[in-house]
């Protein structure tokens, strides 16, 4: 039936939530306790970004969203919660799909 019974969500540490399927751009997830982290991932729109190549810039159409990582203090620096982010936009970035 494609949906997750109620055991299948249990005992994890890290939850990932696609708020953007319904076309929202940011929202801020709230971390489903006991878990550590949850990470919302928001609607994909083009936007024109500044590419550089060999020194010179020049303006590009890409598909961007935004990302937004709640994560408890307790469990997880802020530092390594910001280390992460930027390895997850980093892969998002070099995907060659």
């Amino acid at each position: 039936t494609r949906r997750l019974e109620p055991g299948e969500t249990q005992g994890g540490t890290f939850t990932l939530t696609n708020h953007g399927i319904s076309g929202s751009l940011f929202a801020t997830p709230i971390i489903n306790q006991p878990q550590a982290a949850i990470l919302g991932v928001g609607a994909v729109q083009k936007r024109p970004v500044v590419i550089t190549q060999d020194g010179l810039d020049s303006i590009a159409i890409r598909p961007m969203c935004y990302l937004s990582l709640t994560f408890d203090h307790r469990v997880i620096d802020g530092a390594t919660a910001d280390a992460f982010l930027a390895t997850v936009k980093r892969f998002l970035e070099s995907y060659a799909g």
